[in-house]
């Protein structure tokens, strides 16, 4: 008998069977394959021992510099500083991290060191550009963690906090931490001081539909007069619907309606276990074209305006393709024009989330949903946490442990811990053929509720927003929707991050360096400023720190320049006049588009 075909793991197992078992076991225990990565970067430096002296010998002048320039500093002069923070990290923001020398040296070892590891993994050689990413993220990682910043006795401020208090921060940091130890997570937010329909979520509206993936909720306009044509707007449904109704002053919604806009939004269901088939398809069909069949029907009109935000906005990109091959008509398609908020759509550059794209990571992934039947919203809010770990984690273990000080009371990071699930198929389906294969933008690759899905036959105005700070859908992959649509295309690039680069109204006093409006606040989407005009000639528009394109496609082949506004500049050129004297008044019945003219 053949040894090989024995029982799993008998004395006759053959090798072909241990194999496998070291692979499951390495797979179980290292599933982002981090092991893996960092052996093949050891690889290359070893295999290029002239560059590794060059790199030790940098860092070791490196150092002593430093301490050329601690013992100026202990002597009271005034030394150059070998190394400085980044302007966006305040864990060295205090005074004693530099006026104290002890405390002053440590946080330049640090610094000096974290610089170097992370420049000499990022230029390994003889490994790929992903794997070498991926690495220099993981090693991030643990040099957030071990941070002098994160620890009590080698935190000056957490010291002092402590002296002036008596001791009390560090009881009271005991008390949260013993509160996060039940929650099983570091707590960014009050959550006790937010309630939906209270202070979350409080322009009127009712449900006027539902069934097994959603409700249909209806704002009514708050004006005399209504506008025509209602909107449908398609939220994530890795997220609750009520992003875009925050508060009064954050609200999306209650500024269409005080426009007098009929407006429609998809709050989607809680997946549970019965729910782990659920496809894509489902919510296509199901979901988004339910949804704009029932406000026609509500409404009485042939057509609507459709807004995607993030994954929202790729379901809805699908509907625009699958609707334009079910109708021949570009006049019959129950959407007149649409919007994109965030929205990726071109996967092959997502941006810093790529180092969770990999076929080990979505095995492991599908792995964990084949338990469940789905994948609970609190693993992934913990990888998008790791993006900015520093800002996202440590930030409050720093405050709550060390400080003593209770997480603040912050309406987006309340919404960002209300989680939800998505059920197992559907998000196979979206990381494999989406991200991993980058499927959508190819002719004809993906087939969705019986028809092919072809992005070059939209026809419908498309005006599409990103941010310039997105970690999730980096704001030059979400412009490359206009090489893949044959639509008119109108891009306006907001500051900010993936939701305040969206949500925040615009800020006051302007930034006083460049005159610009303070970050996270450029983007005059919600309406707040009637002032603001976006043109279509490309360039600058009336928003400060804005850039707005108009057109049918971008040439291919473009490559990206190094500064954001030669960037869009540059996209800006590749339209030519007569596409944008064609498409001048192609966005003036977006509803979304015309709250900037």
């Amino acid at each position: 008998m053949d040894k090989s075909q024995t029982g799993a793991g008998g004395p006759g197992a053959g090798p072909a069977h241990w194999a496998d078992q070291i692979t499951a076991l390495g797979r179980a225990v290292d599933p982002f394959g981090i092991g893996a990565a960092f052996s093949d970067v050891a690889q290359g430096w070893l295999e290029n021992p002239t560059r590794l002296a060059s790199s030790l010998a940098d860092f070791t002048r490196d150092v002593q510099a430093m301490q050329l320039s601690a013992w100026q500093a202990a002597l009271g002069m005034q030394p150059t500083p070998v190394v400085k923070s980044a302007p966006d990290d305040a864990r060295f923001a205090d005074a004693a991290w530099t006026e104290q020398p002890a405390f002053a040296l440590l946080k330049n070892y640090y610094l000096l060191y974290t610089h170097w590891l992370q420049e000499a993994l990022f230029e390994s050689p003889g490994v790929p550009a992903k794997e070498r990413r991926q690495t220099t993220f993981w090693a991030r990682q643990w040099l957030n963690a071990v941070a002098p910043s994160n620890f009590l006795l080698t935190n000056p401020v957490a010291l002092r906090k402590a002296w002036e208090s008596g001791g009390q921060s560090i009881g009271n940091g005991f008390r949260l931490w013993l509160d996060d130890l039940r929650v099983g997570d570091v707590q960014m937010v009050q959550r006790g001081a937010f309630h939906v329909g209270q202070n979350l979520a409080t322009t009127p509206g009712s449900v006027v539909y539902r069934n097994e993936l959603m409700e249909l909720i209806q704002y009514a306009p708050t004006t005399a007069e209504v506008r025509t044509i209602p909107l449908v707007i398609i939220p994530p449904w890795i997220n609750k619907y009520y992003i875009l109704d925050l508060n009064e002053k954050k609200s999306l919604l209650r500024h269409l309606v005080n426009q007098g806009y009929t407006v429609f939004v998809v709050s989607w269901k809680n997946p549970a276990s019965e729910q782990a088939e659920t496809t894509f398809d489902d919510y296509l069909m199901k979901g988004m074209k339910r949804a704009i069949e029932v406000a026609r029907a509500i409404c009485k009109v042939p057509q609507v305006h459709a807004t995607g935000y993030c994954i929202g906005g790729s379901g809805l990109t699908s509907l625009m393709a699958w609707l334009n091959r079910e109708y021949a008509d570009a006049a019959e398609v129950p959407v007149a024009h649409w919007t994109l908020l965030a929205t990726l759509v071109d996967f092959s550059r997502p941006g810093a989330i790529e180092v969770f794209i990999d076929e080990r990571t979505i095995e492991a992934l599908e792995q964990m949903m084949a338990q469940h039947g789905y994948l609970d919203g609190r693993e992934m809010s913990r990888a998008f946490r790791l993006l900015r770990s520093n800002s996202l984690i440590w930030q409050y273990f720093v405050n709550s442990y060390l400080y003593g000080e209770a997480p603040p009371p912050f309406d987006v990071l309340y919404w960002n811990t209300d989680v939800t699930r998505m059920p197992r198929a559907m998000h196979s389906y979206y990381l494999r053929r989406f991200y991993l294969d980058n499927a959508l933008i190819e002719k004809d690759a993906l087939t969705m509720a019986g028809h092919p899905i072809d992005l070059g036959r939209i026809r419908q105005p498309l005006y599409a927003v990103g941010c310039e700070e997105d970690h999730i859908a980096a704001w030059k992959a979400t412009f490359l929707i206009a090489r893949h649509v044959s639509s008119p295309v109108r891009y306006t690039l907001s500051s900010s991050g993936h939701i305040l680069g969206i949500i925040n109204p615009r800020s006051s006093p302007p930034n006083a360096a460049t005159g610009a409006a303070k970050p996270a606040t450029r983007l005059r989407m919600n309406g707040y400023s009637t002032s603001a005009r976006s043109t279509a000639r490309g360039g600058r528009t009336g928003l400060p720190g804005s850039q707005s394109v108009a057109g049918r496609k971008l040439r291919r082949g473009r490559s990206a320049m190094p500064t954001i506004r030669c960037y869009a500049r540059r996209l800006a050129a590749t339209y030519t006049k007569s596409d944008r004297a064609a498409h001048s008044g192609a966005f003036s019945d977006n509803p979304i588009c015309t709250l900037l003219s």
